[in-house]
């Protein structure tokens, strides 16, 4: 995959191996309140494939609000992390923490404002995506 951030149709077929450091690069500009790191680990645009990524996020950045159709697990890799689903509290999440978000929940995460905050996320795909990005997260919100 030339960039890194480029969904593919389908998963390997076979057993691929990303080397440490490999693919790694900025996110999409408007998923987040500022700049952060992403290496793609799967990428699928095929029904209840899996796609995976680890994300490198520096302190006071958190992802805006967004949803996964089939749901997504975060495992906390390094770091301290903030998250909230819609409704919830701002909960403080630490390495070896795993998060899962139900299908549809409305919910953001990142790092705390102290902080830097890593963690792989795994989601499947539904009518060919894994996530739904909405509006920013309000200031306030991730102090609550």
């Amino acid at each position: 995959m030339s960039n890194p951030l480029d969904i593919n149709s389908a998963c390997p077929a076979r057993m691929t191996i990303q080397r440490a450091g490999s693919g790694i690069t900025r996110a999409p500009e408007g998923v987040a309140n500022g700049p952060f790191l992403v290496q793609m680990l799967l990428s699928s645009r095929t029904e209840a494939e899996m796609t995976a990524m680890r994300a490198f996020i520096a302190p006071g950045i958190v992802t805006h609000w967004h949803s996964h159709p089939r749901g997504q697990l975060l495992f906390v890799l390094d770091g301290v992390g903030l998250v909230q689903r819609d409704g919830g509290d701002v909960t403080e999440v630490r390495a070896g923490d795993g998060i899962w978000f139900a299908p549809g929940e409305r919910h953001w995460h990142g790092a705390s404002p102290v902080s830097p905050f890593s963690y792989i996320s795994v989601q499947p795909v539904k009518d060919g995506t894994a996530v739904h990005w909405m509006e920013p997260v309000a200031p306030m919100e991730t102090c609550s």
